[in-house]
């Protein structure tokens, strides 16, 4: 009987109530606030956000924005504005990966601007920086920025990206939705380049109680064109100089995350201990390939993501119905825990981007990471004796 109560544990991919619990105080303190004064848009968290933010990230300016994709967007814009334009257009590539979430190529072309689509590292599942650059030294199209996504949490090769940026005077706009906190050349991610884009969706390391995000630069002229473009577009709402949105972050969102940013450190130490045991335990297993560590720099563990082998270094299949990884999924799902693939579909197969999109290199590791990544459950408070049965039910599933 204890084995079979064991095996329906019920293991979610992310236990909000556990951070919940232990920054309540904070949390409802921080909510008590804003009833009590009642400044629900560019309330006085939303401006006290954005100072610690970017005292923390070393930005000299943060804008807190109604998302992270909106972050994006704003930058992206922002970045158009500046060189005289209200819009890119489709003669302008903007170089990123295929395998991220949608809003990071969806955000390139609401600029305007054609996205390129350059394949990842298969360790890191970020920009191969090798291929940028050779694509770059090729001469093809005219390509004006670069988008990297910091994926999982684990920073891309900034060092790199950036020396090209400079060499092609392209500008670099950060995707850091999911590695708030995270290191690279000892400067936090989203201050390296020319903006960041930061996402404060509940899932995230650093997570609000609904949608919100933050845009970080240390170009002034950047910021000011982003305060007006959350505004609809002008300083005078009246008289607005620019085709805007209303992309404000709101006063009840800016002090949840504020109340957690106290805690940044503590949350990501927590994720890096949790991936810490998984690996451990997952560790000589050569059905699954486990999460690669920075080369230089620190990882947040936004997601905890194993790679499912198809074939094995032997040669020999580990497929079975469905292939490896989605018989994996089952067999958790079968037994209590939550599993999550991100991403299961890479950009450039999506229906949105079919003609409206450019790739000069094969994206082959791209298309096999999408068949082979899942993501395990993880949170900074998550116990270990949940994370060592859910490693426990890994290697169940390839000894049986």
């Amino acid at each position: 009987m204890k084995a079979q109560t064991a095996q329906r544990r019920m293991i979610p991919m992310l236990d909000l109530r556990l951070e919940y619990e232990r920054m309540k105080e904070d949390v409802d303190r921080a909510i008590t606030r804003c009833l009590d004064h009642q400044r629900w848009i560019f309330g006085p968290e939303v401006r006290e956000l954005e100072e610690k933010a970017g005292a923390y990230l070393g930005a000299a300016h943060c804008v807190g924005t109604s998302s992270g994709t909106e972050a994006l967007v704003l930058a992206l814009r922002a970045l158009a504005i500046k060189s005289g334009r209200e819009y890119f257009d489709r003669e302008d590539m903007i170089i990123t990966t295929p395998f991220t979430f949608t809003a990071t190529g969806d955000a390139i072309l609401r600029s305007g601007a054609t996205p390129v689509f350059i394949d990842i590292d298969p360790a890191t599942y970020n920009l191969d920086a090798a291929v940028l650059k050779r694509y770059l030294e090729s001469g093809a199209g005219r390509p004006v920025g670069i988008v990297p996504v910091h994926l999982y949490g684990c920073p891309c090769d900034m060092k790199e990206i950036m020396e090209l940026a400079r060499r092609f005077k392209l500008f670099v706009v950060e995707d850091v939705a999911q590695a708030f906190g995270g290191v690279f050349g000892g400067r936090r991610l989203g201050s390296i380049g020319d903006a960041g884009a930061f996402s404060f969706f509940p899932s995230k390391n650093l997570g609000g109680f609904g949608d919100g995000g933050m845009l970080a630069t240390g170009d002034a002229g950047l910021d000011s064109i982003v305060r007006m473009l959350i505004k609809h577009g002008g300083r005078d709402k009246y008289n607005v100089e620019h085709v805007g949105y209303n992309a404000r972050l709101d006063t009840l969102q800016a002090a949840v995350v504020l109340s957690k940013l106290g805690h940044i450190e503590e949350l990501n130490a927590g994720r890096r201990a949790v991936a810490g045991i998984y690996s451990e335990a997952l560790s000589g297993m050569q059905e699954i390939v486990l999460p690669a560590a920075p080369s230089e720099g620190l990882h947040v563990y936004n997601q905890y993501t194993i790679r499912v082998r198809g074939v094995l270094p032997d040669g020999r299949r580990t497929g079975l119905r469905n292939g490896a990884r989605d018989d994996l999924q089952d067999h958790l799902r079968q037994r209590g825990v939550d599993t999550m693939v991100y991403y299961p579909v890479p950009l450039h197969k999506m229906k949105v981007f079919h003609g409206r999109c450019a790739g000069p290199y094969s994206l082959g590791e791209s298309e096999q990471a999408v068949k082979e990544v899942l993501s395990l459950p993880i949170e900074p408070f998550m116990p270990e004796e949940d994370v060592r049965h859910v490693a426990g039910l890994v290697r169940e599933f390839f000894a049986s």
